[in-house]
């Protein structure tokens, strides 16, 4: 794995984890503007689309950059739009980065030809 691929990797799992709490968040929200007079929404709603739309950019960056399969691709965005999803999408892609790293140093020492 080069290194723009996996910098754009990491820029996908490190925005994983804060779109999923963003989401969870504005979902309490809403459930507070109904029931009380709180409403965080406005400011909640628009902190969730930046990282949505940064999530959604640095996943086409990452599909174009790791060659994933259509199938890849598609589980990696359907995690985005489940409401704890980004959690399962960080911990995935933090296993393939340890993976790519232990098979690079595999190569470099000369146990795996590749």
């Amino acid at each position: 794995m080069d290194l723009k691929t996996a910098t754009a990797l990491r820029r996908l799992r490190l925005v994983s984890a804060p779109e999923a709490v963003s989401f969870l968040l504005l979902l309490v929200c809403s459930v507070l503007k109904r029931t009380t007079d709180f409403n965080a929404v406005p400011v909640m709603g628009a902190v969730h689309g930046v990282l949505f739309i940064l999530y959604v950019l640095f996943w086409a960056d990452a599909w174009n950059r790791a060659k994933w399969s259509p199938a890849t691709a598609a589980l990696y965005f359907v995690l985005s739009v489940l409401p704890t999803g980004g959690f399962f999408a960080e911990r995935r892609l933090r296993r393939e980065a340890e993976d790519a790293v232990i098979a690079s140093r595999a190569r470099k020492e000369g146990v795996v030809s590749a």
